[in-house]
């Protein structure tokens, strides 16, 4: 695992370091990788989760009883349920992305896999996720487990974080480059 400056990122592998531990002891890293992953979706579409774990206004112990509520809701047990719960006692909430994250990487790597996190304009179709995983599988020498976010504001096509490096190729960013090419030549 490679260290980072920054000190959310190291609490995100520490966390995210100790269950998978605990996950891999237990035989459920299939089962805590997609709990997490439904989380994660739970989080990405909802402005007022994200402001819960990430708002110091809230008492620790509003945060653990809300995280509670939606990770019975969602029905997030076992070793990752009890997990976003101690999270959230410790104070750690605005973490949790990074944890996530994190694991997910651990995970991938033990597999033998890589990670990939891809950004797109809507959601992939199994067949688009399917054809994704092949060509990064030819970049990368290896599978690659992706984990695909969508952001309208992209407007077409997809980017694409593999460790160090970033392929965009979103429509955005393209009308972006464009709009400051014609900003030079006038």
């Amino acid at each position: 695992m490679t260290q980072s400056s920054s000190p959310i990122s190291g609490v995100a592998e520490r966390y995210a370091g100790s269950l998978f531990d605990l996950a891999l002891e237990a035989g459920a890293v299939a089962k805590v990788e997609a709990d997490l992953g439904r989380f994660a979706v739970l989080l990405d579409g909802s402005a007022d989760l994200d402001r819960l774990i990430k708002s110091p206004v809230f008492s620790g112990e509003d945060q653990e009883r809300a995280i509670s509520a939606i990770a019975d809701k969602a029905k997030i047990t076992g070793l990752a349920g009890n997990f976003l719960r101690l999270v959230a006692r410790n104070r750690r909430l605005f973490a949790l992305p990074g944890m996530i994250k994190a694991f997910r990487q651990i995970a991938a790597e033990h597999r033998g896999e890589t990670s990939a996190e891809v950004t797109s304009a809507h959601a992939l179709t199994a067949a688009q996720e399917t054809e994704l995983k092949s060509a990064l599988k030819s970049v990368a020498g290896k599978d690659v487990a992706i984990s695909v976010a969508v952001d309208p504001s992209l407007l077409g096509g997809l980017i694409v974080k593999m460790g160090s490096r970033q392929i965009d190729t979103s429509l955005k960013t393209k009308l972006n480059s464009l709009k400051l090419a014609l900003k030079e030549v006038g």
